[in-house]
C-alpha cells in the first residue's frame, strides 16, 4: 500500500466534485494539497493577494453555477482572505474555502505565542454558513463531505474547512474510500408540492395586476428561461432585485430594470399579488415596506432556504422549494390548465409602465448628447455596450462608479453582471473580474470600476496578464472619493453646495486623490493601455483594447462634478431610513 498525503486526499475529493479550478497563493504549509492539484485535473491560478482569491472564486461559481473554490495559507493569509469571504457570504455565492493551520499540539488551542497563529475556525465561523477545523487525518474524508454538503445546503454561501499543516501535508498510509457525490449529498433540488402549485395557480388568477419579483436566487437556479415564459404566459411585469438583473432579458417589455426607480415603486405599489422567486426583499428592495411597496398585497414567496421565507414581508404562501423546479412545475400546470388571462387588461399596465420607463429613459439618455471634455461618465458605459458583445460578462465595481455603469448598461443574458450588490465593497471588482474571465476562457470580461476602488488592488492586472486572462479594466478616473465627497459637501454646505454642484478643495476633508496613471501602470505589467479624456476617442480606444486579445486598462478622465451627481442618490441616500409608509 502507498502513501497519500491530507492534501491529496481533498484533491481527489474535489476532483470527483468535478472542480476544475481553484484559486489562490501558494505555500509550504499545504504543499500536500496544491502539489496533488493538477494531476487530478485541477487548474491553480495565483492572484496577488488571497483576498482576491475569494473574489475570483465567487464570480467564478456565480458565472457557471459550479462550486467556487480558494484557499489560503494559516496566520497572514487566512487573514487576507478574510474581507473576500465576508464579501462572497454576503453576496451568496457558493464559495469553498481550504485553509491550513499550524500543526496539531500547538493550536486549537493556541499554546501561547504560537508563531502565525489565531483562531481560523473560530472567527470564519462567525461570518461563513459552516467552519471547522480537522483534528486528524482519519476525519478528513468525513469532515470534507460535511463541507460539501453545507456548500449545497439552503442558500450559498462561504463554507469553511481548516486542516493543520502536519496532517495536510503528512503522509499516511491508511487511504480512505473516495465516495461518489450521490452517496453522502443530495444531488437532487427541493421541489414544491402539488397543492402548493395549485395554490399558486388560484392566487395568480384571482389577482387583479400579479407582477414577479425576481432576486438572485433565480440566476443562481438557472432558472432565466422558464421565469421569461411564465411573465409571457401572464402577460404581467417582472422586476428585480439589484443582484437579480439579468434574471430576465431588460429589453422585454414584461421586464421593468432596476434603474427605472419611480416606475419600479409605482409598479410595487399598483399590484395587489406579487410573486418573490430568490429575494430576501432586503433594505434595497426598502424591506418590501410602503411607501414602495404595497401594504395590502398578497405575497407568494420562494426560496430556497426556509429561513428566509416570510421574513421581511409577511407571505399568504411560502414555498421552500428551488426556483426552476418551481417555475417549470407553474408553467406546465398554467399551460396544461389552458388558464384564461385578461391580456388586455394585463396589457394596458405593460403599456403604461413602458411609457414611464421610455420616458425615464429618454431623460437619462440627454446625457449622452455631451461632448464636454473630460468627459461624461454616462458616456462610458453606453459606448461599451455598442462596442462588447450582448453576453460579454461586465463587473460594476467603485461608488458613484457602480451608479453610472448600472444605468447605462443594459443587462440581457443571466450571470453576466458581477459587482458586490449586497455588500458594496470597493476594489472587488478587479478579482471578481479574473474569476469571470477564467470561467469564460477566451471571452472578454469588461470591468468598469473607479480610480478610488482600482487603486485597492491593480496589482492583479498582472494576474491577469500571466494567466492570459482577457480582462479590459476601464478606470473612471475623478481623482476623487466622489460619492463620499457629495454627502460630505452636503452634510458640510448643503445650500452652497446644491448651488454649485462642488465645494473648494479648501472646504473638503480629505476626499481628494492624486493622479495615477493606470495605462502607464498596465503596461509596465505586460498589458495593453491607452488614455481617453474626449468622449470622441473613446470608441476607437475600446475597440483597440478588445482587438490587443489581452488585459487590457483605459484610463478614462471624467469630469469630477459631473461623476459625483451620479442618477438616483436620492434614492440610494433614502435607503439607509427606515420606510415612513403608513
Amino acid at each position: 500500500m502507498g502513501e497519500i498525503t491530507g492534501g491529496e486526499v481533498l484533491a481527489r475529493m474535489l476532483e470527483i466534485e468535478g472542480v476544475q479550478h481553484l484559486f489562490g497563493i501558494i505555500d509550504g504549509t499545504y504543499f500536500g494539497f496544491y502539489s496533488k492539484l493538477k494531476p487530478h485535473g485541477i487548474e491553480l491560478i495565483t492572484p496577488r493577494h488571497e483576498t482576491s482569491a475569494a473574489h475570483m472564486a465567487g464570480a467564478y461559481a456565480r458565472s457557471t453555477g459550479k462550486l467556487g473554490v480558494c484557499m489560503a495559507s494559516n496566520g497572514p493569509g487566512v487573514a487576507n482572505i478574510l474581507p473576500g469571504l465576508v464579501v462572497e457570504e454576503a453576496e451568496g455565492n457558493r464559495v469553498l474555502v481550504i485553509t491550513s493551520s499550524r500543526r496539531t499540539g500547538i493550536m486549537y488551542p493556541d499554546r501561547v505565542g504560537t508563531y502565525q497563529c489565531f483562531n481560523q475556525s473560530g472567527v470564519i465561523s462567525q461570518l461563513a454558513k459552516w467552519s471547522e477545523a480537522v483534528p486528524s487525518f482519519e476525519r478528513i474524508p468525513e469532515m470534507m463531505r460535511r463541507a460539501l454538503r453545507k456548500c449545497y445546503e439552503g442558500r450559498p454561501g462561504v463554507v469553511h474547512l481548516d486542516i493543520p499543516e502536519n496532517i495536510m501535508n503528512g503522509k499516511f498510509k491508511e487511504e480512505p474510500a473516495f465516495l461518489q457525490p450521490h452517496q453522502y449529498r443530495s444531488i437532487t433540488q427541493v421541489e414544491p408540492s402539488d397543492a402548493q402549485i395549485d395554490q399558486t395557480v388560484e392566487l395568480l388568477l384571482k389577482a387583479k395586476f400579479p407582477t414577479i419579483h425576481a432576486g438572485y436566487g433565480v440566476t443562481h437556479a438557472k432558472a432565466s428561461a422558464p421565469l421569461e415564459k411564465v411573465a409571457q404566459l401572464l402577460n404581467t411585469l417582472v422586476t428585480t432585485s439589484w443582484a437579480g438583473r439579468g434574471a430576465i432579458p431588460e429589453s422585454s417589455q414584461h421586464t421593468m430594470p432596476m434603474v427605472h426607480i419611480e416606475a419600479t415603486n409605482n409598479i410595487h405599489n399598483e399590484s395587489d399579488l406579487v410573486l418573490v422567486l430568490g429575494s430576501r426583499l432586503g433594505e434595497t428592495d426598502w424591506w418590501g415596506k410602503a411607501p414602495y411597496w404595497n401594504k395590502e398585497q398578497k405575497v407568494i414567496q420562494v426560496d430556497i432556504d426556509p429561513a428566509i421565507l416570510g421574513g421581511n414581508k409577511p407571505a399568504e404562501l411560502a414555498i421552500q422549494g428551488d426556483i426552476a423546479s418551481f417555475l417549470t412545475k407553474l408553467l406546465a400546470k398554467l399551460e396544461m390548465k389552458k388558464v384564461q388571462i385578461d391580456r388586455a387588461s394585463m396589457q394596458k399596465y405593460i403599456d403604461r409602465f413602458n411609457q414611464e420607463r421610455q420616458k425615464d429613459r429618454r431623460k437619462l439618455d440627454e446625457k449622452l448628447s455631451d461632448s464636454s471634455v473630460p468627459m461624461n461618465s454616462a458616456i462610458i458605459p453606453a459606448t461599451v455596450q455598442k462596442v462588447f458583445p450582448p453576453d460579454t460578462p461586465v463587473v460594476f465595481d467603485g461608488g458613484n462608479t457602480v451608479i453610472w455603469s448600472n444605468f447605462y448598461y443594459q443587462i440581457e443574458k443571466p450571470a453576466t453582471v458581477f459587482s458586490t450588490f449586497k455588500f458594496g465593497m470597493l476594489g472587488a471588482g478587479t478579482a471578481q473580474a479574473l474569476g469571470a474571465a477564467a470561467a469564460n476562457p477566451g471571452k472578454p470580461v469588461v470591468c468598469m470600476i473607479g480610480d478610488g476602488a482600482m487603486g485597492f488592488h491593480p496589482q492583479e492586472i498582472e494576474t491577469a496578464v500571466r494567466n492570459n486572462l482577457r480582462v479590459i479594466y476601464i478606470v473612471f478616473c475623478d481623482k476623487q472619493w466622489g460619492m463620499v465627497k457629495m454627502n460630505q459637501h452636503f452634510a458640510l454646505k448643503p445650500v452652497k453646495t446644491l448651488i454649485k454642484k462642488s465645494l473648494s478643495a479648501e472646504e473638503s476633508i480629505k476626499s481628494d486623490l492624486g493622479e495615477i496613471q493606470f495605462d502607464k501602470l498596465a503596461q509596465s505589467m505586460g498589458a495593453h493601455g491607452a488614455r481617453v479624456s474626449d468622449p470622441k476617442d473613446l470608441r476607437f480606444a475600446l475597440e483597440q483594447a478588445y482587438a490587443s486579445g489581452k488585459c487590457a486598462v483605459i484610463h478614462c478622465d471624467v469630469n469630477p462634478v459631473q461623476h459625483m451627481w451620479a442618477p438616483g442618490l436620492k434614492y440610494f441616500k433614502d435607503l439607509h431610513a427606515e420606510p415612513k409608509g403608513k
